[in-house]
């Protein structure tokens, strides 16, 4: 009898062990798999009811790149910095050849501050929000007046 109570113990152990073993495994990828998709997959920003295509600069090196070197956007196209927390993060127009709108963007997505056509020529001058944020959308100049944008507008990622 103390063999059968012995076995059946370990299987109930095994068992358990193994629906934790499962679980654990599973929230782990889910988590990975959320947290990238909220950065590399983004595709497309939209923001005063208009979808914007966006390139995605993640790493420090496309930070540092953003726009710069770069001829033109099209009216619905922009960059949008994704940071890893939100803080007041300062931009310039280093190497830019157009003026641009630069929109940061709260962690809970949301407009906090909008810097409107930013000149070229006002390098080495940089543009900070007034309050953090986690993202930075970068857009031709005059998207935010020809779309009514303001600082507490809600904006949305596609994926």
């Amino acid at each position: 009898m103390e063999i059968i109570n012995n076995i059946f113990h370990k299987k109930k152990f095994l068992v358990v062990f193994l629906f934790s073993a499962i679980f654990l495994v599973v929230f782990f990828f889910h988590n990975s798999y959320l947290s990238d998709h909220k950065t590399t997959d983004i595709t497309a920003v939209k923001i005063g009811g208009v979808k914007v295509l966006v390139d995605v600069a993640i790493t420090k090196e496309e930070h540092n790149m953003g726009l710069s070197f770069r001829t033109s956007l099209s009216e619905n196209q922009g960059m949008l910095f994704v940071f890893e927390y939100p803080d007041t993060y300062g931009f310039w127009m280093k190497d830019m050849n157009f003026p641009i709108d630069m929109i940061w963007i709260s962690e809970d997505k949301k407009i906090v501050s909008i810097r409107e056509n930013a000149l070229p020529e006002s390098y080495p001058e940089s543009y900070s929000p007034k309050d953090k944020s986690k993202y930075v959308l970068e857009v031709a100049a005059g998207f935010s007046d020809k779309n009514n944008l303001k600082e507490g507008d809600q904006v949305t990622f596609t994926y």
